[in-house]
């Protein structure tokens, strides 16, 4: 991490596999900024499918990201003036999310956007690359993974609190589907950093995830 730089805590891993919720718990421990790196993409595939547009068109989808009137505070996501905080979650928007995170003119067009919520004191970034392309510097980064029954078990949990249709097979296969996508992207491929800690979260609680976030990070080697 280059001196003066807000530190930043990247943490990386498949769908469902926890990141949103460690990620979280880590920021407000240390009183850190968050950046959830996928409702940035959700919130652009939702502006696609709003204004009918092909998810195979980069440079649209290049466009809409460049033009997105999007706002995040926390777990609140205005676009245009409106919160789509619980339209983005929906299944369909996930779906069209993962489509449109492998093409590259949506990745170039975000990375700014994302690296502006490096801000002091110091910030904590969820997603699929946080720590292999969009802090390359991050002073921990985590990579979190679960069982594909595990992630699809909470998937499942998470729609059904918010009263979303969904069934456990349509999620394990959504959520398998989801994983090879992003594995076999060629720009950007989710996959652990050679400098990442792996943590498995399959028969982890929340909280034992936080507090073993927070223990590397106090052990990591700090800028002057």
């Amino acid at each position: 991490m280059p001196a003066g730089e807000p530190p930043v805590i990247a943490i990386d891993g498949p769908s469902a596999s926890g990141k949103g919720t460690v990620a979280q718990g880590v920021a407000r421990a240390l009183g850190f900024h968050y950046l959830n790196s996928g409702s940035l993409y959700r919130t652009v595939a939702l502006a696609a499918l709003e204004a009918g547009a092909d998810l195979d068109d980069e440079l649209t989808l290049a466009e809409i990201t460049l033009n997105l009137r999007a706002e995040f505070n926390g777990d609140r996501v205005q676009l245009g003036g409106r919160n789509v905080s619980e339209v983005i979650v929906a299944e369909a928007v996930s779906v069209a999310a993962s489509r449109i995170a492998a093409l590259p003119g949506v990745r170039t067009a975000l990375l700014v956007r994302q690296r502006a919520f490096r801000q002091p004191p110091g910030l904590v970034a969820d997603g699929r690359d946080m720590g292999s392309v969009v802090f390359p510097d991050a002073v921990l980064k985590i990579f979190l993974t679960a069982s594909l029954e595990s992630r699809a078990e909470r998937r499942y949990k998470q729609l059904m609190d918010k009263g979303m249709d969904a069934t456990m097979a349509a999620l394990l296969q959504d959520i398998g589907e989801r994983d090879q996508r992003d594995m076999m992207r060629a720009t950007a491929p989710l996959k652990k950093s050679a400098n990442a800690v792996l943590i498995d979260t399959t028969d982890m609680s929340a909280a034992d995830a936080v507090a073993q976030v927070l223990a590397l990070y106090r052990q990591a080697p700090k800028a002057p």
